[in-house]
């Protein structure tokens, strides 16, 4: 394949990583597991709420609004679990409702390590359930599954 320039090929290439999105309310955390997915050659996008999630993957209220809107090609959701609003544990069950999103793996995160907890999400359709704090052996075993 010829490419005309190095915009052209370096898009190529984002294009071929795979693109995780990570929702979190706390910044912090966000930005850890955006460094984390980063530095394992990941395409990250972030969300602060499972409702921007939604946006995001053209599932959310106004997601009609624009017909010709396709919402983004994401390979991976990483959701807290604890939220305002909207729980991971919803999004979960938003995602693995949908018809266009369901084919999406799930993995949850969460500071709480209860077994009916971490059961529940993974009966719900949840890739896995991994405790925070997110680590880079977390992120490599993630991408040892693709």
């Amino acid at each position: 394949m010829a490419y005309s320039s190095r915009v052209e090929m370096k898009e190529a290439i984002e294009d071929a990583r795979p693109h995780v999105l990570v929702v979190d309310d706390n910044v912090v955390d966000r930005r850890i597991a955006q460094r984390l997915f980063t530095s394992s050659a990941w395409k990250v996008t972030t969300a602060d709420s499972g409702k921007k999630a939604l946006e995001l993957l053209s599932q959310g209220e106004g997601a009609l609004a624009n017909i010709n809107y396709q919402g983004l090609k994401i390979d991976l959701i990483v959701t807290d679990y604890r939220m305002p609003g909207m729980t991971g544990y919803k999004l979960l069950k938003r995602v693995k409702e949908s018809p266009v999103t369901k084919a999406i793996p799930v993995i949850v995160v969460s500071s709480d390590n209860i077994p009916t907890l971490i059961e529940k999400c993974l009966k719900r359709g949840a890739q896995d359930f991994i405790l925070k704090p997110l680590k880079q052996s977390d992120v490599n075993n993630i991408k040892s599954r693709d």
